[in-house]
């Protein structure tokens, strides 16, 4: 059966390394990444709505997963929206699927950006991590003459850790590049 490479890099290489660093008991202590969401807001479909249609055939060919659209919760006469438009696209991934996504994000995406020097290290207090990228071209699946706008997204890593500590240990692990290394 086919198992990803970071996965088998977690189970032999991460959870020894983390139950050394945090001293568990067992192994099921040992944070896990549970889930990545992508996640793409199209503010400019409200005028065009064919852009809602080509991110989320974006989004599906980076991800290699469906993507469902994000609909708006309530009117705002200001941005002329409507309750119930769409307004983007998301995607959850799991098991193989998210480690396949994130060793390609790892490897071949981010360091495709221009002037990369690392990420930043905010986690939302509870192990959880969202990246920002400004622009969707840095993944290969991108077809750059095919373009009409550049979009960014949001990359949300959804672990098991308990405090950030724990989970920048963990997607560190992983080998998310991160501008410096010690946790602030």
């Amino acid at each position: 059966m086919y198992k990803p490479a970071l996965r088998t890099k977690y189970e032999e290489v991460i959870i020894p390394a983390l139950t050394k660093e945090f001293s568990y008991k067992t192994p099921m202590q040992v944070p896990k990444l549970e889930k990545i969401v992508l996640n793409q807001g199209v503010g400019k479909a409200i005028t065009d709505k064919k852009l809602i249609d080509v991110a989320a055939e974006e989004l599906t060919n980076i991800s290699g997963q469906k993507v469902i659209k994000t609909l708006s919760k309530k009117d705002v006469s200001n941005f002329k929206l409507r309750k119930k438009m769409p307004i983007g696209v998301k995607v959850t991934l799991r098991r193989e699927k998210m480690y396949e996504f994130l060793e390609r994000l790892v490897v071949v995406a981010l360091p495709r950006i221009r002037d990369f020097r690392g990420i930043n290290n905010k986690f939302d207090g509870k192990g959880n991590y969202t990246l920002g990228i400004t622009e969707q071209i840095i993944f290969p699946e991108i077809n750059i003459d095919k373009l009409n706008t550049i979009l960014g997204m949001d990359i949300t890593f959804v672990t098991s850790a308990d405090n950030d500590e724990e989970g920048f240990a963990l997607l560190r692990e992983f080998g998310l590049p991160f501008k410096n290394l010690k946790k602030n």
